[in-house]
């Protein structure tokens, strides 16, 4: 599975998950009724909160009798993160658990980008859906600023966002001739 993976968040988010699954499985939780769906792993809204982060342990401690961060210790324990570029992992909290990136991750993004050269970063998700992209050019019968340059290049930007991303895009670029 992560071989096939483009993009390196993504793999590294599928090594936490299945860790933090296989934990759980092979943690002291008995007779725990436990949905693999249930581990969901984010990106924190405070970046002192680690780079991903999960609550799993709050989920499943009600369920087996336990506090959450007694829970989110035994997962901790039972994690095998050698593939996942994880530098540290700790519980913060009432039972969040928090992994921090190992500052090399990036060199492996850098690889991917010279390797994919000009498809990196493409996906299919616009599934040939039609756009039409409308942006205005500069105004001919007056001073050109900031805003006029602006338009244009945000307009192309945008246009070569939604190809990249597998839309079928129109370009319409109005020439103001008033």
């Amino acid at each position: 599975m992560i071989n096939c993976m483009k993009n390196k968040r993504e793999e590294i988010l599928y090594l936490i998950s299945d860790s933090i699954k296989k934990s759980i499985k092979a943690g002291i939780f008995e007779n725990l009724d436990f949905r693999e769906e249930d581990v969901v792993v984010e990106v924190p809204r405070e970046k002192n909160n680690g780079d991903f982060s999960t609550n799993i342990a709050m989920k499943i401690a009600k369920k087996v009798r336990m506090a959450p961060r007694d829970c989110a210790k035994i997962i901790i324990d039972n994690m095998d993160l050698k593939e996942a570029k994880i530098a540290k992992v700790e519980c913060a909290g009432v039972g969040f658990i928090n992994f921090y990136l190992e500052l090399d991750w990036l060199y492996d993004v850098l690889k991917v980008i010279q390797k994919e050269q000009g498809d990196y970063g493409k996906s299919d998700i616009g599934k040939g859906k039609k756009v039409m992209i409308e942006f205005v050019s500069a105004n001919p019968t007056g001073p050109l600023h900031m805003g006029n340059a602006r338009g244009g290049a945000l307009g192309d930007l945008i246009a070569g966002v939604f190809d990249l991303t597998g839309h079928q895009v129109t370009r319409e670029f109005y020439i103001n001739d008033a």
